[in-house]
Formats: structure tokens, sequence, C-alpha cells
């Protein structure tokens, strides 16, 4: 009669799952070697990381937004990276009873993040597949190499462990894990300084149509509220690419086709700045912006006008009997993003930016081209990264976002923002010390001619509004408050050119962006 097999210790159940994660962990240093030869988006992580953004509902990403900021990506991919240590571990622990369905499990991860990178919408080539593939196969042979350690016989009638032999043949696997990791990092970083290369030799032309100066008063001196001109640095960014594209300038190129161009042309960025170059200042917001939030900035864009490179193909609006009434931006990472044409061609600054604040765009802006059209959220005006423009019908296309719930058009609603007091502030204040309640106020491509602040349920006040540098920007406005001690709540409202109050309806972000009244509570002490 033969004996059962006795369980695994405790301590060999620990080395199992410590197997599991090296094995993982090798796989993944190979398979970001394989995508600095296909491409960086291909690799596992951002391959599936860009997968669960797409398959993320709405009402997630903007609690995503909200909670995590301009880290949500970076919260995404550590979540995936644990994530995988915890399923590499429980494959590990497998392995020791059932090796063949452990390694049957690393080649499913494997297919799973093959499928996500080539359905990415920017993949163009089943080799996308590779990194996974190749990944998988590599963490596969690495767990069964680890595993054998640790069930190897010690003789003929029993199983064993072979603790030494696993902690040497581990030491290799971290190590040589280790060393891939950063041989595709600077492999990868010699491809992205090529990039670099070209944004440092980028040499912006003078603008044929220059913005004019800032008007003095544009910015007021109150300490706490925004700067008029938001720095590049602190800019916001709200996109879905995981790894910010990295585009080789010199070998950039602009497709401009559809069934509303009678002409197809392709641009390259020297073409682009060899057109007449205008400089506009323009703010730019985004749909998820809540009521009083700060995705929202102003900066100086130098481009081309996007209508006249439009009519040079042969594009009518639908005002002027054009059959294209939908323009299809796409980015180099797949991302669609839906104009109305009518809008971008009706003459306001609709923009091919390639300048930020007197500088080529950042990366994480879209170099080397974006779109800039002042008025429309960005998620259907501010393509970054852009590839092509294609002329086509809402009724024919959807862009990204409007099957995730959003609507196909969305223009700029008016809001405001207190900048300071920042909420339960606690202020001080008496006879001949008013406080600044301050902040910006935005109708983009309307303009603001109104801005007005209450007191807990007292009278609306006009506050003093910064000087005006342009219905496409935001503006500035102070409001010098006699406090009072005690608790209250302050409210802003504004009201657009075109005589329109702020709304106090509340709305959710989503379908087309926010509205509501800006309020904060502070506390007032006495002298």
């Amino acid at each position: 009669m033969t004996a059962a097999t006795p369980p695994p210790a405790r301590t060999d159940r620990l080395l199992a799952a410590l197997a599991g994660i090296l094995a993982g962990y090798g796989g993944l240093a190979v398979a970001a070697l394989v995508a600095v030869v296909v491409r960086p988006e291909a690799g596992p992580v951002p391959a599936v990381g860009d997968a669960v953004v797409d398959r993320t509902p709405a009402g997630v990403k903007d609690w995503a937004i909200r909670t995590f900021g301009e880290s949500d990506k970076a919260v995404l991919e550590f979540g995936i990276l644990v994530l995988l240590a915890l399923i590499a571990a429980a494959l590990g622990l497998l392995a020791l009873r059932r090796r063949a369905a452990a390694l049957g499990g690393v080649g499913l991860l494997g297919v799973l993040g093959a499928l996500a990178a080539v359905t990415r919408p920017d993949s163009t080539s089943a080799a996308d597949a590779l990194p996974s593939l190749i990944g998988a196969a590599t963490a596969a042979g690495l767990l069964y190499v680890l595993a054998a350690r640790l069930t190897r016989p010690r003789r003929a009638a029993a199983p064993g462990t072979d603790r030494r032999g696993f902690l040497i043949a581990g030491a290799g696997v971290a190590v040589g894990a280790t060393a891939a990791t950063f041989l595709a990092r600077g492999l990868g970083s010699t491809r992205s300084e090529h990039a670099a290369a070209s944004r440092a030799a980028l040499r912006l032309p003078r603008p044929a149509s220059p913005a004019p100066a800032v008007p003095r008063g544009a910015q007021l001196p109150v300490e706490g509220i925004s700067p008029f001109v938001t720095p590049n640095r602190d800019f916001y960014r709200v996109d879905t690419a995981l790894v910010v594209p990295r585009v080789d300038a010199d070998t950039w190129r602009l497709r401009v086709h559809g069934s509303g161009a009678a002409r197809e042309r392709v641009f390259t960025l020297p073409e682009l700045m060899r057109r007449e170059v205008v400089e506009r200042d323009i703010t730019l917001a985004c749909v998820s912006n809540e009521v009083g939030g700060s995705l929202v900035g102003n900066a100086r864009w130098l481009g081309v006008r996007l209508a006249d490179l439009l009519r040079e193909c042969g594009v009518r609006p639908p005002s002027q009997g054009g059959p294209a009434d939908q323009l299809v931006a796409r980015s180099v990472d797949g991302m669609t993003i839906g104009s109305p044409v009518e809008d971008v061609m009706d003459g306001r600054d609709a923009l091919l930016a390639f300048g930020m604040n007197g500088e080529p765009l950042p990366f994480a802006h879209g170099f080397p081209v974006r779109m800039v059209v002042p008025g429309l959220y960005g998620y259907v005006s501010a393509c970054k990264w852009l590839r092509s423009l294609e002329l086509t019908t809402f009724a024919a296309y959807d862009a990204y976002w409007v099957p995730r719930g959003w609507s196909a058009q969305a223009p700029v609603k008016t809001q405001s923002r207190i900048d300071t007091p920042r909420p339960f502030a606690k202020l001080t204040a008496g006879p001949g010390r008013p406080v600044a309640v301050a902040g910006v106020a935005w109708a983009q491509h309307r303009g603001i001619a109104r801005v007005e602040v209450r007191v807990d349920d007292g009278p609306w006040q006009d506050a003093e509004l910064g000087a005006e540098d342009g219905r496409d920007t935001w503006r500035q406005w102070v409001h010098r408050w006699p406090a009072t001690p005690g608790k209250h709540v302050l409210t802003v409202r504004a009201t657009d050119g075109t005589g329109a109050v702020q709304t106090e309806r509340r709305a959710d972000v989503m379908p087309d962006g926010a509205t509501g009244l800006h309020s904060v509570e502070v506390t007032v002490a006495g002298d």
C-alpha cells in the first residue's frame, strides 16, 4: 500500500507563491523587451490597461479622475501589476500539485494579453500579440523550472524540496529579469530620444497673426487666484493613454480624407509650419470637470487655421451644402474625437496647434500636433497626437466617447469657480479689512460679461472683473467682502456675453458637462 503524498509544508507553499511571482516578473521583463521592438503600446500592461479603460463604465472613470486626478493612470497600472502578482502567486501554488494546469493558466494570461493588444484601436499588425505571447512562454518556462525544484524527489519513495537549488535558480531569475527590465528601458529611451531630439530641434515660426498682448489687468493682484496663463507643467491632462506617445516629428504625417473631402491630402509638419501661422489665447475645459473643478486651463497656442486647411481639401460646411457634418480626428494611440464641421469652419480660431506658451507642444499635451477648438469641450475637439482627419457624418460614425454615454456634440457651458478662499478656510476680518473672494469664470466663444457673488442667502453682488483678453479665454474676478464673524457660504455665478446667466440647476458631468453654482463654506473669526 502506497502512503498518501503529504501536503506541502508552509515554507514550500510560500516558496511556490514566490516561484509564481518570479516567473511572472521574468515574463513581463521579456515582454517589455519584445515590446521595444514591436511598439511600447503593445506591451501586456499597457494593452490590458487600455482594455480596462475602454470597458470601464463612464461613472467609474469620472470617479477615478475626481479621486486621483492626473495620477489615475499610474494608479491603474499599479493595480494591474498587483493583480498580476496575486494571480502569479496563485499559479505558483497550483504548480505544487498540478503543474500542467498552472502552465495552462500562464498560457491563458498570455492569450488574453495578446487579444488586448491586437484589439486596441491603434493596432495595425498581428505583431502586437508577440510581447504577451513571448512573455507568457517565458513565464511558463521559468515556472516549470522553479516548480521542479520544489517537487524534486529526494528518494524514490517520497517527493521533497530542493530549497537550496530553488533559491539559486530564483536568484538567477530575479537578476536576469531585472537586467532585462533595465535593458528594455534603455532601448525604449533610445527610441524616445529620437522623438525628444526632433522636438528639441524644432524651431517655432513667427506668427503672421500674433496674439494681442495680454491686457493689463487681466491678472488680478489677488493671492490664491489661478494665474491667467496656465504654465505647461500645471495644465490639466485627461486622456486614456497609459503610455504617453512620443512621436518623431520628422516622420509625422497628417492625412485629411473622407467622403466630405473632395481632395485627399497628406501634410508633414514642415508643410504646416510654412502655412500662415496664427497665435491665440484659448481656454480649454474637460467635460469631466465638476462644478468648481480644476480640469480647465488657459494657454497661448501657436498653429494654423484648421478651416483653411479643410477648404484646400474641398471641404464645405453643411450650411454651404457640404455632405459631411462631422470631422473625426484620430490620434496615434487610436483615440477618435468627433467635432461638428460647422463649428470648426464658422470663423472661430480652430487650430492645428504645434506650439504652447512659446514652446513646442509638450509630449503629454500632444506633440507634434493637436487640435484646439474654442467653445467645445475637449472630448469633442481637442485631439492630441493627431494623425488623421476624416470628413464624415454623425449618423455614419460614433467617435470613442459616444457609445460610452456621452453626447456627440458638446459646447462648453458657462462656469465660474471660487479659487480663494478655499473651502472650510478659517478667516480673520475686521473693519477696513475685507476678504478677497476671487476666482475665474469661462464661457469660451461667448465670453464673460458679469460675475456675481452671494453671501449666504443674501442678494447677488457684482464682482470686479479682470480685463478681458478675448471671448475665448477665461476671465478673473474678485469681490471685496466686508466679512462678519461666523460661518458663511459664498456662492458665485457668471453671465456670458450673450446675456445668459449661469444656471443653478445641478447636473452631473454626463452626458455633456456639469452645471450648477460653485459654493464654499468658510468661518470668519472676529478681532
